[in-house]
């Protein structure tokens, strides 16, 4: 199911400290849901829904950006973009988590764990990122519209994709490096829907000082910078928004940023209550609804809220599917 990432990871530890890895514990055992069979059932069959949903949802916004001359602009590339990262979260988790869910629980060895890891790691920084990069894309041409075609150039937009992408699979390469350096002893038993962080380190038997180093010196990067692009931006935006004069002005320019919003909105949101709130005392089961929410769902809402919220979109799908019928 998953590409054998972990063992590369792994061999790469090997070779770096030239030592065998003490590991104990070769597989995990996921025990998702605490319900009962009817209710797993019901919850298999909504994911399966959701899970194609999102892939049609996702492909149909990347066929058409790649085919519509209409959406050949700077903000529907990195939409496109967003599309990838979401079609590759929910297969990194979901078909895993089907599996569980008709099992009752489910085995995932070591390598596989670290591998399901690193692919969603990898694509929720790049979104953390991406959202940074499309904050400032709508502050160039909100702000800076006279400058927008020679500022957001092909060239430009395609080096800071590049740079989003780059970025979240070397920070979480960090991260599962780490994994793998931790001596996991017993128990084996993760209480989560997927091999994320927190549950692998919290069942680790060795000190686990660097990898919370790493968490305050990554999360830097990671959550501070992108969040402060964020807020920089739609705090030059909305100035600039307030002084236009016209009132159908203002709803034009911000209708333009307002799918972005609700977005960053939903994203960020989930994130927090996961990773910040789940310290303060949030339920396991709190925690893993929420997880689902965010790796489940947000994938599904995405292209719903661009694509509704849009009228190029709509128009492109409304010409595709002209041409189709009259071939």
């Amino acid at each position: 199911m998953f590409l054998d990432l972990g063992k590369i990871i792994y061999n790469f530890h090997l070779f770096f400290k030239q030592e065998k890895n003490k590991t104990g514990v070769t597989e995990f055992f996921l025990l998702g849901f605490h319900v009962s069979q009817e209710l797993r059932l019901s919850l298999f069959c909504l994911l399966l829904v959701v899970y194609w949903g999102t892939i049609c949802g996702n492909l149909m916004i990347i066929t058409l950006v790649s085919t519509s001359k209409i959406l050949h602009t700077p903000m529907y590339f990195f939409i496109s973009q967003l599309s990838i990262s979401d079609i590759l979260v929910i297969t990194d988790i979901v078909p895993n988590l089907l599996h569980i869910l008709l099992n009752n629980g489910a085995i995932l060895t070591f390598n596989n764990c670290v591998s399901q890891f690193y692919f969603f790691g990898a694509s929720e920084t790049f979104e953390c990122f991406l959202l940074a990069v499309m904050s400032y894309d709508r502050y160039v041409a909100i702000c800076n519209p006279l400058r927008y075609s020679s500022i957001m150039t092909s060239g430009c937009c395609l080096v800071l994709t590049v740079i989003c992408w780059l970025s979240g699979f070397s920070i979480t390469l960090v991260y599962s490096i780490t994994v793998t350096q931790q001596n996991f002893c017993g128990p084996n038993i993760i209480d989560h829907l997927f091999c994320d962080l927190v549950p692998l380190i919290e069942l680790s038997c060795s000190d686990t000082f660097i990898f919370h180093l790493e968490t305050y010196l990554l999360g830097i990067p990671v959550v501070i910078i992108p969040t402060t692009i964020i807020v920089v931006s739609y705090t030059y935006i909305v100035s600039a928004v307030l002084r236009i004069p016209s009132s159908t002005g203002r709803q034009k320019a911000f209708s333009t940023c307002s799918s972005h919003l609700i977005v960053v909105s939903i994203f960020y949101w989930t994130l927090f209550v996961v990773y910040v709130v789940q310290t303060k005392g949030l339920t396991f089961t709190m925690s893993k609804i929420i997880s689902l929410l965010y790796t489940a769902f947000t994938p599904l809402i995405n292209p719903i809220i661009y694509s509704l919220r849009n009228k190029d979109i709509m128009t492109a799908v409304k010409e595709t599917l002209h041409k189709r019928m009259t071939w």
